[in-house]
């Protein structure tokens, strides 16, 4: 579950609303092997704490302990369904969530609660878009653009097959940029990118300085050319990219170093009170 909040170039709740059917594109059969696998690596062998909890009916809330968005059920849902537990929800996908909240009740055997328990807690103005990049972490790809959606940020290709997209070590190789297409890290090569026939130029490692005329002279000459800014922007600097030439922007520190929510799962006898952390 990871924390987009400071991601505002759009509205978490407005995104929603505008895609309220973001976890339909997760298949369950991905979403299950997903779970099993990450339940696998956690315990691999023999449960030994099992014998200490036992198998009585148990249950368990889920308690938000950090500012965040919430992002992640469709994952936690199936962590939890691999051990035949159920999960009641009560907030929605997107919510913002303040410390302490109470965000979700979970009901099954004690020893399955206690297994899903940290696999499930490990999970959780300019009109351009703010997009992530491949850089994510190995096994972990789907979760994070799922995440990245759910915050109001564009997935960009999800992987090397999902656009063609030409890099600058593909141009060293080639020998120039004429021959492909797309990162350019001058305005001639753009220029020469473009009049290849590209559809979309990447501006990398431009400042500011340099990238917003750079994209003003691209477009006053390719004005279906969609420029891409990317290289050295973080969420502190991003308003400084953002430019009515600009069209996307992306990071790769969406993935890269967003922080996790914290959260806890307690198990509780009746009524779950709030607990002191």
């Amino acid at each position: 579950m990871g924390d987009t909040e400071s991601v505002k170039a759009r509205g978490v709740s407005s995104h929603l609303t505008r895609v309220p059917g973001l976890p339909l594109l997760l298949p369950p059969t991905t979403l299950a092997a997903l779970a099993d696998s990450w339940l696998q690596e956690d315990c691999p062998g023999l449960n030994f704490a099992a014998l200490a909890t036992g198998a009585v009916p148990a249950q368990a809330a889920l308690w938000a302990k950090s500012r965040g968005v919430l992002a992640g059920r469709p994952f936690f849902d199936a962590v939890f369904a691999q051990l035949s537990c159920r999960v009641s929800w009560l907030l929605p996908e997107g919510s913002r969530l303040e410390p302490v909240a109470k965000v979700a009740e979970v009901r099954g055997p004690a020893h399955h609660l206690l297994l899903g328990e940290r696999v499930a807690l490990n999970i959780a103005g300019w009109s351009g878009q703010v997009a992530g990049t491949r850089k994510t972490t190995p096994g972990f790809r789907l979760v994070e653009k799922y995440g990245l959606l759910v915050g109001g940020a564009a997935c960009h290709r999800y992987d090397l097959g999902g656009l063609v997209m030409v890099k600058d070590n593909h141009i060293a190789a080639a020998g120039s940029v004429d021959k492909v297409e797309v990162e350019c890290g001058s305005l001639q090569e753009a220029v020469q990118a473009s009049l290849a026939g590209a559809d979309l130029v990447m501006l990398d490692n431009l400042e500011p300085e340099a990238l917003h005329p750079a994209a003003a002279a691209l477009k006053a000459q390719f004005p279906l050319v969609v420029v891409e800014a990317s290289g050295g922007i973080t969420l502190d600097n991003l308003a400084r990219f953002c430019g009515p030439c600009v069209d996307i922007i992306s990071l790769g520190m969406l993935t890269q170093a967003a922080p996790a929510l914290d959260f806890s799962l307690k198990l509780f006898a009746e009524e779950p009170v709030t607990p002191r952390f």
